[in-house]
């Protein structure tokens, strides 16, 4: 087999573990960068427990999920910020351009309504005030878009003024384009991307709200970022 072929081969091999609902929907709640039970991946696909059991084993052993044990609990999560980076990817790929079903109950309207709004995107923010705070970046000389993404001079500066820690240590870059697959325009991601939404929950500038990826921009996180990147508080709303 030539080595062209046993790209081809692996590649197809991921394309057949993305190709089931159930596994898609996994991957696609396990974006908000945390730890899921089996049973609470199980009861989130709508399929038994039993059932859910091979498809995480697949997706294991195929390398996007990583799991741990705590007790009689399995607890699984993304591998890394790549594969992040391609199952959010491959979901603005397939985000509908039209106007979006009609949610079934006010329930369902109300958490799509919320993840529009805000959400963290594996371990970044997302939805309009992901691009807000992009925009802000990118308006005030801190953020290129022009060839790519990547942090100012004075962008490092206003990092390090803002006290949030970038770590610059391992091979993940400073500063990436991440297509937002409700805004349709890229919002940063990277090491910069994460440092600020870890900071940004840390110190309750955002909150998570309900059991999606869904978050809440806080008063004092009203306060800190029209201070900070001059954002109108209204569009954090």
């Amino acid at each position: 087999m030539t080595s062209r072929d046993v790209r081809a081969a692996q590649l197809a091999r991921l394309a057949a573990l993305l190709a089931d609902e159930t596994r898609a929907a996994c991957l696609l709640a396990l974006l908000d960068g945390r730890a899921w039970t089996a049973g609470e991946l199980a009861r989130h696909a709508g399929v038994a427990a039993s059932t859910l059991s091979g498809h995480l084993g697949r997706l294991v052993a195929g390398g996007l999920l990583a799991e741990e044990r705590q007790g009689r609990h399995r607890y699984v999560r993304l591998a890394d910020a790549r594969v992040a980076q391609l199952v959010e990817d491959l979901a603005a790929q397939v985000a509908p351009d039209a106007v979006p079903s009609r949610p079934r109950t006010l329930r369902e309207a109300s958490a799509g309504s919320a993840m529009a709004r805000g959400r963290t995107c594996y371990d970044h923010l997302a939805g309009r005030l992901g691009i807000a705070v992009t925009d802000a970046l990118t308006a005030r000389g801190l953020l290129r878009q022009d060839t790519g993404f990547a942090l100012t001079d004075a962008g490092l500066a206003w990092f390090a003024a803002a006290g949030i820690v970038l770590d610059r240590r391992g091979r993940r870059p400073l500063a990436r384009a991440c297509l937002d697959w409700t805004e349709r325009r890229p919002h940063l991601a990277g090491v910069a991307g994460a440092a600020l939404c870890r900071h940004a929950l840390d110190t309750g500038w955002c909150v998570r709200i309900g059991s999606e990826r869904a978050v809440r921009v806080t008063a004092s996180g009203e306060t800190a970022l029209s201070t900070l990147l001059g954002i109108d508080v209204v569009l954090l709303r």
